[in-house]
């Protein structure tokens, strides 16, 4: 292991913002990562996790604790079994199985981060979530002081949660576990209509993986939401707020204040989860209430290519994107009624 006091933990994070933690160490093993954790759990020191830094928003006063970096390597495939060390960068792996003609993840294209953090928030976009090929994540368990191994039920999946989101402190993940599929070099059905219409293609078909990948990069890369390091517009945590999931009675109540606002011919874009509740666009809502791209004056606005990530133009602090967040939920929730929630992890700070 590596160890640095007071370390800087901008660098290591995609927003390039926040303070020093007391202590950082590397972990290039399983054995060091459990080693690193156990060590701090009994001095009762907090402990920050960090893969690939792009889902945080640390404190400008930076972590008074042990932050612990998880550099574990290993990619194994055997058939259509995929296991990934947390500690892999997530596209990369992405980028693997498609040169291996495995189906199922493709459209997770160039999502920034570490494969460990992926069944955490259930990492999803474009229509495909871990959650749907997530068989097992391997786990430390800080409370048992032991290696279990958590299946896909227990993990406790839903729409960007999971039980390790639900109780931060308790794991952490070593190893994820997937099962992809063969299909003859073909994608998994595409089920994202801004996929389909990309591809040209109609919902529910298969497409050739590398086409379907490439299609998915160039969609984000659109957006600013593939990590460039002179494009400011991907300095930030790509989505900042999750997509609001309303009850029916709740939906009723904004489809009156939104059609109030906007004209009885009103049509938010909506998607009914098959139940009683139907998931809004946060990026519309946004757009709606009087914030376009690239809203803001200071260091930190949003993005020029998506209302949905806010970012840092350079020399902003976490407390100048947590002003923009606090205006942006603030400005939302008055025109329509609907309380936006931050996706990226607050250390230090709240929303």
């Amino acid at each position: 292991m590596h160890v640095t006091e007071n370390a800087p933990l901008a660098p290591l994070t995609t927003f390039r913002v926040g303070g020093p933690a007391t202590r950082l160490v590397t972990a290039g093993t399983d054995a060091e990562l459990i080693e690193a954790v156990r060590e701090a759990d009994a001095r009762r020191e907090p402990v920050l996790l960090i893969g690939g830094g792009s889902n945080l928003l640390i404190a400008d006063e930076g972590f008074a604790g042990t932050a612990v970096r998880i550099a574990t390597r290993g990619v194994d495939m055997d058939g259509t079994r995929l296991e990934l060390a947390a500690g892999e960068t997530w596209s990369d792996a992405v980028a693997a199985t498609v040169r291996e003609g495995l189906a199922g993840i493709e459209c997770l294209a160039g999502i920034p981060g570490s494969a460990g953090a992926t069944p955490i928030q259930n990492v999803g976009a474009y229509g495909q979530e871990v959650s749907s090929t997530i068989t097992e994540v391997v786990a430390y368990d800080r409370q048992l002081g032991e290696t279990v191994v958590l299946s896909s039920q227990e993990c406790g999946f839903a729409y960007r949660h999971s039980r390790f989101k639900a109780d931060p402190a308790r794991h952490v993940v070593l190893r994820v576990r997937f099962a992809l599929e063969d299909a003859g070099g073909l994608s998994a059905p595409v089920k994202y209509p801004e996929t389909a219409r990309a591809l040209g293609v109609e919902a529910g078909d298969r497409v050739p993986l590398s086409k379907a990948r490439e299609t998915v990069l160039a969609l984000r890369a659109a957006k600013g939401m593939v990590l460039a390091e002179g494009d400011h517009d991907t300095w930030s945590a790509g989505s900042f707020f999750t997509n609001p999931v309303l009850d029916a009675g709740r939906y009723a109540a904004f489809l009156e204040r939104a059609r109030t606002r906007l004209g009885a011919d009103a049509a938010p874009p909506a998607y009914p989860d098959g139940t009683d509740r139907t998931k809004l666009s946060a990026a519309w809502l946004i757009d709606r209430a009087g914030f376009a791209k690239g809203y803001g004056t200071g260091p930190a606005r949003l993005s020029g290519k998506h209302t949905l990530a806010l970012t840092n133009r350079g020399g902003a602090t976490a407390e100048d994107l947590l002003a923009l967040a606090r205006e942006i939920r603030d400005g939302v929730h008055a025109a329509f009624g609907v309380t936006l929630v931050n996706e990226p992890v607050t250390v230090g700070v709240r929303l």
